[in-house]
């Protein structure tokens, strides 16, 4: 009789343990964290509160991400994808620790002039101070966290920022798994954690350039990224991209017919779950971002990225119901997935009804992009990386800027503190406003297309910056593994090899028919 339940390669046991004990480190930390409050820390104490719930919940989003993708994966390749996800979310953590939270929040305490921040107030800028301020690229304090000035904000800052640091340097670490060796994995998820997404979100979170396109080119109220859709989820995409170009497996084409395989169909509907009940925390972790859009724009907020995140699903559904008789588990979690990437965008700047329609659009493009990718472009992209992080990401992005509508948002960015295009209380606005508001059209627009633009050209440069060299390093290795595997010929073997026999000329060749066999 077969034993199942000793085999230690089944992906669904070892995301089960894994994500097991993730909570349960969380769970023990929080009591520990919540102890004793800062010298000079005077935030609320119910603000803090809520970060480190929001933290702790919004961890179920890329445990939710490791279970979609592994269940897409075969048994050999899921148990090196879960180990390299897990391996990719340590290195990642160290990286971002040490170096990569002063490049993300090193300049933030000079957009929010808090006294708890003041550590934090060191912007290095590539241009003169006639072009205006905010023009920053990368923080320069906060290394290792070290120091007396570290309050209880900066250390919520930190945590609120681990679940979106995990999750852009596992996804693409976990799509290269069975194609990329281990060692080019972990080098590539310790520069995402020190490096890549640091500088990318402080541009976006850290009062960088993209944060101030606002107030220093009128474009509306600079980039809008609330929840990480372009940050994390459009980064980790255009970076994966590359890397899946430079790994590209030689395979035949696939039957056009064939659905993707769901080897793991439970842990399909648990990640979902996960995803699904991670989001809501998700969105929320930052203290910054639930002072700046208040109470309406939070409620609203988590409403809205429930609508997305179940309106992404409904499309595979029944897309794959209608053509195939039967549901298919992995692409409705995709939608699914799809939609929580577009509705994070701009959730609490819109009214639920666009929302909704964000997360449909979002999952109506999911059958067809796996088909894209995987059938014409033959990336073999089993993880769905591209098709649920990056064009769901940069259409939630995009129509932010049509159809906030300026309830939420008011002096979000520092720009629009008091009154916002002559209208006092306006926040984030785009085409479609509320009544009694002014359309910031095309500003705001205009906006967030430049956001998308730089994210997309950063992710591919920097994925080829690192992937290219790791690629040729890898292959130059390998290749001297393959001659030093041969045995090697002396000279004297070398010198009595008997001559290859001459090529027959062409006519000869064309006279040359196979022999047949005589008769008995």
């Amino acid at each position: 009789m077969k034993r199942q339940s000793t085999d230690p390669k089944h992906p669904w046991r070892i995301a089960v343990a894994f994500s097991l004990s993730l909570l349960g480190v969380v769970a023990t930390q929080m009591p520990a964290m919540a102890q004793g409050e800062s010298m000079s820390a005077p935030v609320p104490l119910t603000l803090l509160t809520w970060s480190l719930l929001a933290s702790a919940i919004s961890l179920l989003m890329p445990i939710g991400f490791i279970f979609i993708g592994v269940a897409g994966l075969d048994r050999e390749r899921a148990w090196g994808a879960a180990l390299s996800g897990v391996a990719a979310m340590g290195l990642a953590a160290l990286a971002y620790w040490a170096v990569g939270f002063a490049l993300h929040f090193g300049g933030i305490g000079l957009l929010y002039m808090r006294p708890e921040l003041r550590m934090l107030v060191w912007e290095w800028t590539p241009l003169p101070p006639d072009w205006g301020i905010g023009w920053g690229v990368a923080g320069l304090s906060g290394w290792f966290l070290a120091g007396r000035e570290v309050t209880s904000l900066v250390y919520a800052l930190f945590l609120s920022q681990a679940p979106w640091l995990f999750t852009v340097a596992l996804l693409p670490v976990m799509a290269l798994r069975g194609r990329a060796p281990a060692l080019a994995t972990m080098i590539i998820a310790l520069t995402i954690g020190g490096f890549v997404y640091p500088l990318a979100g402080n541009w976006v979170h850290g009062g960088g350039w993209l944060a101030a396109l606002g107030h220093n080119l009128t474009l509306g109220h600079g980039f809008i990224d609330v929840g990480g859709a372009g940050v994390v989820h459009l980064l980790a995409a255009s970076f994966g991209l590359v890397a899946l170009i430079v790994w590209v497996p030689r395979r035949k084409r696939l039957n056009a017919a064939q659905l993707p395989v769901d080897y793991q169909p439970l842990l399909t509907v648990a990640g979902s779950l996960f995803v699904l009940a991670g989001a809501v925390g998700w969105l929320w972790s930052n203290p910054l971002h639930v002072e700046a859009v208040g109470e309406v724009g939070m409620m609203r907020g988590s409403v809205n990225i429930l609508l997305s995140t179940t309106a992404g699903a409904l499309v595979p559904l029944l897309y794959t119901w209608f053509v195939a008789g039967d549901s298919h588990p992995t692409l409705a979690a995709r939608g699914l997935v799809a939609g929580a990437v577009a509705g994070l965008a701009a959730a609490p700047f819109m009214q639920p009804m666009p929302a909704l329609l964000i997360g449909l659009l979002a999952g109506a493009t999911t059958p067809f992009l796996t088909y894209a990718i995987d059938h014409l472009a033959r990336l073999d992209d089993a993880t769905g990386l591209i098709a649920t992080a990056g064009v769901p990401a940069i259409t939630g992005l995009a129509l932010a800027g049509i159809f906030a509508d300026g309830v939420s948002g008011v002096g979000w960015q520092a720009t629009g503190v008091d009154v916002y295009l002559g209208v006092a209380g306006q926040g984030v606005s785009g085409l479609f406003v509320a009544s009694g508001f002014q359309p910031d059209f095309p500003g705001q627009l205009q906006a967030q297309l430049i956001g998308i633009a730089a994210l997309l050209v950063w992710g591919i440069a920097t994925g080829a910056l690192i992937c290219v060299p790791l690629g040729l390093l890898f292959w130059g290795l390998h290749r001297n593994e393959q001659h030093e595997g041969e045995p090697s010929a002396t000279l004297q073997e070398v010198a009595h090899r008997p001559a290859p026999e001459a090529e027959p000329s062409l006519p000869e060749r064309r006279r040359a028919f196979p022999s047949f066999p005589s008769e008995p």
